[in-house]
């Protein structure tokens, strides 16, 4: 008889889960059965602050459950690769956090461990199947703002600990990787296209070594993207998507709120020549359930993902780039695949 829903597994205790696990659990087609730890007692912990019924002592014993079809990777960035290929190779589907690995050649080899498998892996990035998202490219498709010719954006925080993961240089930590990544994404997701080159600037912190603020521009060969992110910077986000008759506004594009409505701001001139504004609300949902329904309904149709692998190993090749051009202090080209 056919699965009517995916039984997921969570592999970690992070601090992630409690934006993700009780959405996912909670969204169609999706049920959480339990969540792994290397500490039993952390495991048991988790298990019970988000009401599951098994807490696995070891991620192993998730992955050998006969009834766990997919698994959440929420795991520090420099084992993403690693477990996202065991969990495969023990016939689980893979939802990994971003950055899907630390480099476009780990991508690289988390698609040939898919084609081996037959399982299917996935980036979280949960903004990319968000109805914001999906309505700015519609809009810019239907030529809602004329042709498009800039985007424009920014992410930051602020976060001097210097126990926390993010600063952590063996672990994979800093600012591109952590959230440079999401101007990245949607630019490529909004205008449709891949970058040919990119020129950028970096400061790392002197202490924790990662990159704690970086500037970008990337040439999409008639449109320009520009952004700046930061992880000691006063928080902020903000994406505009700029055409030849008008602009769009993302008003909190990353961290997409679940209690209210999410707005767009899409500034147009008219054919009198007069400048309006409006705001369009898109409604209220949880953006981790809906990417987890997305990828479950993938999984049980048989049918494509919604960000692909593929997409993924693309937008690391881009964050390769920028790394080399914060060397370099040159345009850094990105040879077509």
């Amino acid at each position: 008889m056919a699965k009517d829903a995916i039984v997921w597994g969570i592999l970690g205790a992070a601090k992630i889960n409690d934006k993700v696990v009780v959405p996912m659990h909670n969204a169609p087609q999706c049920r959480v059965k339990g969540i792994a730890s290397r500490n039993a007692v952390k495991a048991r912990e988790a298990a019970s602050k988000y009401g599951l019924t098994v807490a696995y002592d070891s991620y192993e014993a998730l992955l050998a459950d006969p009834e766990i079809d997919a698994v959440y990777i929420p795991l520090p960035n420099h084992i993403h690769m690693e477990w996202a290929i065991k969990s495969v190779e023990a016939g689980k589907h893979v939802l990994c956090e971003k950055p899907i690995g630390l480099d476009s050649e780990q991508a690289a080899r988390l698609i040939a461990a898919r084609d081996k498998s037959g399982r299917y892996i996935q980036e979280a990035f949960m903004v990319r199947t968000h109805p914001q998202w999906l309505k700015v490219r519609t809009l810019i498709e239907e030529g809602v703002i004329g042709e498009l010719r800039a985007v424009t954006g920014g992410f930051t925080y602020y976060n001097a600990d210097a126990n926390n993961i993010r600063n952590h240089r063996e672990s994979g930590g800093g600012g591109l990787l952590d959230i440079g990544c999401y101007p990245v994404t949607t630019s490529r997701f909004v205008t449709g296209r891949e970058p040919r080159r990119v020129v950028a600037l970096m400061e790392r912190d002197p202490v924790f070594e990662v990159d704690r603020l970086g500037s970008v521009l990337m040439d999409f060969d008639g449109i320009q993207a520009s952004f700046f992110y930061s992880t000691q910077i006063h928080n902020y986000q903000r994406m505009q998507f700029h055409g030849t008759q008008g602009r769009i506004e993302v008003e909190i594009p990353f961290n997409a709120p679940n209690d209210r409505p999410t707005r767009l701001l899409v500034s147009k001139r008219t054919s009198a020549g007069v400048d309006t504004e409006r705001w369009l609300e898109l409604p209220v949902c949880d953006q981790y359930g809906v990417a987890a329904t997305v990828f479950a309904q993938a999984i049980l149709s048989g049918g494509p993902q919604a960000i692909p692998l593929e997409d993924a190993h693309s937008n690391m090749r881009v964050i390769d780039a920028i790394f080399r051009s914060a060397q370099s202090r040159a345009w850094e080209s990105i040879p077509e695949k």
